[in-house]
């Protein structure tokens, strides 16, 4: 589904990301963690193709992605609160994104009825400017719209920070639920418990090399925090 090849990307310098080789596969949740700097943010910033390599390339199905747009409308993503457009409500942004997908008013509120217990009737109904609701409730509004379309890539940048705990736990049930044979779903986080609940396979990032890729098992778990010293 995703591949990446010889990637190297430098900021004055100095080497945030080395990979030679990444694959991401139809069907699985991969959790990539990491400590700051370790080059999650910049690794999901060159497959959406947010920033350009210094060389090497990115594929989302066959399309290189710096070098053709089929990939956009079946990928979804939420990076952080830059990917909304905080001047509109909650509702209004969805609508817009909505729309891009062809979606009726009916498809788009049945879609977000199944939410209504992440919203927590702190999301619709508030008459809320995006920008005046708190990060977390921000982060829930930019998640949910990274859904919508139904896209078959899902690309989550830290998606439990700043979210309580209750809503942390229904995040994971959420990103559990919506995986299918169709879809690869991709997060990152520095909670190794929630990656490792979540995800199929974890792959480790260390001054922006793998320093490990490994599939969950009953030792994995205890593998990562090992390796974290948690």
């Amino acid at each position: 589904m995703i591949r990446v090849e010889n990637i190297i990307k430098s900021y004055s310098q100095k080497v945030i990301l080395d990979i030679e080789e990444l694959d991401f596969t139809k069907g699985e949740i991969c959790g990539i963690v990491g400590n700051n700097g370790a080059g999650k943010t910049t690794l999901f910033s060159l497959i959406l193709d947010l920033i350009k390599a210094d060389k090497g390339l990115v594929y989302s199905k066959e399309s290189i992605v710096s070098k053709s747009e089929e990939w956009k409308p079946y990928t979804g993503s939420y990076i952080n609160e830059s990917f909304t457009i905080d001047f509109l409500t909650p509702e209004e942004y969805f609508e817009f994104i909505a729309e891009l997908y062809n979606w009726n008013k009916g498809t788009l509120s049945s879609f977000l009825m199944q939410f209504e217990e992440l919203f927590n009737g702190e999301i619709l109904g508030t008459r809320k400017y995006i920008r005046d609701l708190s990060m977390g409730n921000q982060k829930k509004t930019g998640i949910i719209a990274a859904l919508i379309g139904d896209p078959e890539i899902i690309i989550l940048d830290e998606p439990f920070a700043n979210l309580d705990p209750t809503t942390q736990n229904r995040l994971k049930q959420l990103i559990t639920d919506i995986k299918t044979p169709d879809k690869t779903i991709l997060i990152s986080s520095h909670d190794l418990n929630h990656v490792h609940d979540t995800s199929d396979r974890i792959v480790v990032l260390e001054k922006g090399k793998i320093v490990s890729d490994i599939q969950k098992s009953e030792s994995s778990l205890a593998e990562l925090k090992s390796y974290f010293q948690v």
